[in-house]
């Protein structure tokens, strides 16, 4: 990125399902698109892991939004009954919810948008890119680490967005998962094993390898 172009950072809110939620919104000028950050299981826009691929999305360009699928209040109810994280159908809905706001929001009107899915996220990612399947012009690439695409098996068939699994070379049972879902996707699609790394890929350099491929793989999708 050319030093004199300086990304542009706000906190935003959006209002659905009657709830609001909070969104970290960083524009970068000449951006062809944007990267919507969908999260795990417990886990928020401040994630460590998703705001260290968020900056070299940055770096390469690409606009990002990470935002909270949960309103502070829903947040505090599912600390002790952890069952809103895997709601999917919610998960989902908040997603689209937000992807409309992107497409009607005169700053990102005309930006491709891609999400960048994590854990029980990944499955909401996939399920809202199905459900905008006859959007191809908005939705133009999904890329899932360390997810669990196998909540959204029905789905996968309408995935019409190029979509890359990255998974943990040492997490097995997200491996077969991953590969059980790969079989699924009928589009453009590409499974990434990251040698070395377990599900949170914390060990050396495996983190900066997701980055690698993420961003790779939007570059190359999220064109007009």
């Amino acid at each position: 990125m050319n030093d004199r172009v300086h990304p542009q950072e706000r906190e935003i809110e959006i209002t659905l399902d009657s709830v609001t939620l909070m969104g970290t919104l960083i524009m970068v000028p000449g951006a062809p698109g944007l990267v919507l950050f969908v999260h795990g299981s417990g886990s928020g826009r401040f994630s460590f892991r998703n705001r260290r691929v968020a900056r070299d999305l940055q770096a390469a360009g690409l606009s990002t939004l990470l935002f909270d699928l949960l309103s502070a209040e829903e947040e505090q109810v599912d600390q002790f009954t952890c069952k809103l994280r895997f709601d999917i159908g919610l998960l989902t809905r908040r997603v689209v919810g937000v992807t409309t706001w992107l497409a009607q929001n005169p700053d990102t009107s005309g930006l491709a948008v891609g999400y960048f899915g994590a854990s029980t996220g990944a499955a909401a990612a996939l399920e809202a890119a199905a459900h905008f399947a006859g959007r191809p012009d908005l939705v133009k690439a999904v890329v899932s680490r360390g997810g669990r695409p196998d909540l959204a098996m029905e789905a996968l068939a309408m995935v019409v967005a190029p979509t890359l699994l990255i998974v943990g070379g040492d997490d097995s049972s997200v491996i077969e998962m991953n590969q059980r879902a790969f079989t699924r996707l009928a589009g453009v699609k590409r499974l990434e094993i990251v040698s070395g790394a377990t599900h949170l890929f914390e060990e050396p350099g495996t983190l900066a390898e997701v980055s690698r491929l993420a961003t790779e793989w939007f570059r190359r999708y999220l064109q007009p």
